[in-house]
């Protein structure tokens, strides 16, 4: 048996069965802020510029680091929904080798209705952090 991560695919493909459980976008916009509440702890001094997202409507602050072969990202946000928009890109991106984060297209976006389903200035921030995610792991795998 092996105890290997899901690949990114398999993850995306988790995430779009566990919203149809849920039958309305309301259902699923409270799924979304309870994942928020469970991102680990985001320390103010990583509060920074360097950290700081650009584009998002919300303070939002992505860290990364290193760890091994593997890119780990730990961020946050003061806006509930956006915390939980976090909570699922580091499902999907979160703990990967640099080369898998490029190679994965975010496909469970349109899956999931997010593109349709979020105001404008969220589908923005989501897409800005995104961007971040990638532009670190092109830079990693560089």
């Amino acid at each position: 048996m092996s105890t290997q991560e899901p690949t990114t695919q398999a993850a995306q493909q988790a995430l779009i069965d566990e919203f149809a459980m849920f039958d309305n976008w309301m259902d699923r916009y409270q799924y979304i802020i309870d994942l928020g509440k469970q991102l680990p702890t985001f320390p103010d001094e990583w509060k920074t510029p360097d950290y700081k997202i650009q584009g998002c409507q919300s303070n939002v602050w992505i860290r990364h680091a290193r760890d091994g072969e593997r890119l780990h990202f730990d961020a946050t946000s003061d806006a509930a929904i956006v915390s939980g928009l976090i909570a699922v890109l580091l499902r999907i991106y979160n703990d990967r080798q640099p080369q898998e984060v490029v190679a994965t297209e975010p496909s469970f976006l349109e899956a999931l209705g997010l593109d349709k389903h979020l105001s404008p200035t969220r589908s923005n921030g989501l897409h800005a952090m995104l961007t971040r995610i990638y532009d670190v792991a092109q830079r990693e795998a560089a």
